[in-house]
């Protein structure tokens, strides 16, 4: 049996518009074990729902590969169809059938026969916590309800791959948890293999790899641990009593490595946490700025997230003052 459940190596996606080509997707290479929950996180326009379409073989890529549990994107896609369970950015269940009508209508859609549906519908409803709600119309359920519902949709024909895209955008925090807490499930007890996209990078945490997309580009790709250590240096969090020359003051400093601002608190990496945390007191002090709360913390995702961001758009804007510079005036 292939243990890769998701493989893409080179991937490539233009889109040709009439203001000239988009590169969408722009050689992507990534792999998931199967049984893995896969993360892949990026801004808006990042490229990650074309790279999920192009992986499920709905938008044709330009170059590259793609194959999932070894059928090849372009070639087999009925084959993926029929093992992938997917939830769309802007999936939609019919409103007007219950949620009863809906496991039933997705299970026809996927040809599931009736002797399959009489004991698998029941135990999705009670998997997805929707069995007291079987006679409720669709549209009539809360947010985190619908996702769930849609969730235990596309598993109705006993799928190996769950693919979703941003499954929990607009809802609340904890249906969020709740709807993560059923992945979990799905993983250790099924040994599913789920690829998500989304922009939560609380929910990245939860992966077992993680890819950070930019521009089309995977500007990272490795388990929450390592990529929170690819940030340099230590982190020290505070609250100024004055924000901005705070901020102005500890650009200047020696051993800071980078900022980051988080509302009215101030996130600062450093070379050396202990030593560096009495001057910076010191240097803002002298400035008459206060330090409320200042402690060293470990970072985040989000700390990671914005940090390699920053990074690749310091390369983007030096590749380009470089290209600039070579061409012909």
């Amino acid at each position: 049996m292939n243990e890769i459940a998701i493989r893409t190596r080179d991937l490539v996606k233009i889109f040709k518009t009439r203001r000239g080509a988009i590169n969408a997707v722009n050689g992507v290479t990534l792999q998931v074990q199967r049984g893995q929950t896969y993360g892949l996180i990026g801004p808006d326009g990042a490229g990650k729902t074309t790279t999920t379409r192009v992986i499920l073989g709905l938008l044709r890529r330009t170059g590259g590969e793609s194959s999932v549990l070894g059928y090849d994107s372009m070639k087999d896609t009925y084959a993926i169809r029929e093992r992938v369970g997917y939830i769309a950015q802007q999936f939609a269940l019919p409103g007007d059938l219950t949620v009863m009508e809906n496991m039933r209508f997705f299970a026809d859609i996927h040809q599931v026969d009736e002797e399959t549906q009489r004991h698998r519908i029941p135990e999705l409803l009670e998997f997805a916590g929707l069995s007291r709600f079987t006679k409720r119309l669709a549209g009539k359920l809360s947010g985190g309800m619908k996702k769930k519902l849609a969730l235990a949709c596309s598993l109705i024909h006993g799928p190996d791959v769950v693919m979703l895209d941003e499954p929990t955008l607009g809802v609340d925090p904890v249906s969020r948890r709740e709807f993560w807490d059923l992945l979990g499930e799905l993983r250790t007890e099924k040994g599913l293999t789920i690829f998500v996209c989304t922009p939560y990078m609380d929910e990245a945490e939860r992966c077992n790899l993680i890819g950070l997309m930019y521009e089309g580009q995977l500007v990272a790709h490795d388990s929450p641990e390592k990529i929170k250590r690819l940030v340099p240096g230590q982190l020290l969090e505070f609250t100024p009593s004055h924000f901005a020359p705070a901020k102005e003051r500890l650009a200047e400093l020696e051993g800071v490595l980078e900022i980051q601002t988080y509302g009215r608190m101030i996130h600062v990496f450093v070379d050396h946490a202990a030593r560096r945390q009495a001057e910076i007191i010191r240097a803002l002090g002298d400035q008459g700025i206060t330090c409320e709360g200042m402690r060293e913390i470990e970072p985040r995702m989000e700390e990671a997230f914005i940090s390699l961001i920053r990074k690749q758009q310091e390369r983007a804007r030096a590749a380009s003052e470089t290209a600039a510079a070579r061409s012909p005036s």
